[in-house]
């Protein structure tokens, strides 16, 4: 009887350290603040993957550039220091510029317009982050873009001088072309930025703006509605080909789920962000027609630079979404 109790403990013993050598922990790096909807929308994704598998995949996430910088987190996953992470993609349209389509300006200016080109878009993005051995899973839109000030803005001439927080090429040559000066800082860094003048103006949804609170610093929101940029979920693609197959397919279908519920937060948030920025004491107005005149002019420019950059596969995008 002692050698049976024995021999049972034993094997108890066995069994729950394979399943403790059989589980695995992925780190997730998120550029933005806990309580930002694309953070929260992430930790539920991480939460249903981890029960899902019965903690056999745990997904840890990391909010606020804690464990990699908005900048590195894409480059972290692809190199395996994260086995996956979230990220703007048109931050990296210097990479590629399919990853800029949802930051043409006024390409795409609601919820239901952007959904429309991210499925002309959706395959080609997919199919260069598999180039770069990253496994697309899932993406959720920012609300609308609007426009930051710490001053009243009724054209480009107003704007002229003013440092304006840059977040990709495309914001950056927004700068440009309305004679602001573009300063590269990472959402992470947008409030210290504000606080000490590095940045005077930008442009973001009300979220953004709602999260950081920048009432504290500036003074004007403008609702342009410029374009709706999007924020991917990836995974590396060693990580990915480790898992077994019913693994994969929990992550698959939680990531199917934090789309569509991501795509709900936003919408829901849109409102409730921009109400924010009112009771924070911040002025939020439609732009003069003057400034909507000539920002639909620069938008024309950048349009046809990007369709330039994008060659035949950046037409073919924007053919099939104008067609839908």
């Amino acid at each position: 009887m002692k050698y049976l109790t024995t021999l049972l403990a034993a094997t108890a013993m066995t069994a729950v350290s394979a399943v403790a050598a059989q589980a695995e922990k992925w780190d997730m790096p998120l550029a933005y603040a806990a309580s930002n909807f694309h953070s929260e929308n992430a930790a539920d994704f991480a939460k249903c993957v981890t029960d899902g598998t019965s903690g056999a995949l745990e997904i840890v996430t990391h909010p606020s550039g804690s464990l990699f910088k908005g900048n590195e987190i894409k480059r972290a996953v692809q190199t395996g220091q994260a086995p996956i992470g979230e990220r703007l993609l048109s931050a990296h349209q210097n990479e590629n510029p399919i990853f800029g389509v949802d930051s043409v300006p006024f390409l795409a200016t609601s919820f239901d317009a952007h959904e429309k080109l991210w499925k002309a878009a959706g395959e080609a993005v997919g199919k260069i982050l598999d180039e770069q051995n990253l496994v697309y899973l899932y993406s959720v839109p920012w609300p609308p873009q609007g426009l930051y000030f710490n001053k009243e803005v009724n054209s480009v001439a107003d704007m002229k001088g003013l440092k304006f927080r840059s977040y990709s090429s495309a914001t950056a040559r927004m700068a440009e072309l309305t004679g602001m000066l573009p300063v590269q800082v990472e959402a992470a860094e947008l409030s210290q930025a504000l606080a000490t003048g590095v940045a005077e103006s930008f442009i973001s949804s009300g979220a953004t703006g709602y999260d950081r609170k920048v009432w504290e610093h500036l003074s004007h929101f403008y609702e342009v509605d410029a374009w709706l940029p999007r924020n991917a979920v990836f995974a590396n693609k060693d990580a990915w080909n480790g898992l077994d197959e019913a693994t994969r397919k929990v992550v698959l279908d939680c990531a199917a789920d934090a789309k569509t519920k991501g795509l709900q937060r936003a919408k829901d948030y849109t409102q409730l962000t921009v109400d924010g920025l009112r009771e924070g004491g911040m002025t939020v107005a439609e732009p003069s027609e003057k400034l909507v005149e000539e920002l639909k002019a620069i938008g024309d420019t950048m349009t046809a630079e990007w369709l330039e950059q994008a060659g035949e596969q950046g037409k073919a995008i924007v053919d099939a979404y104008k067609a839908m």
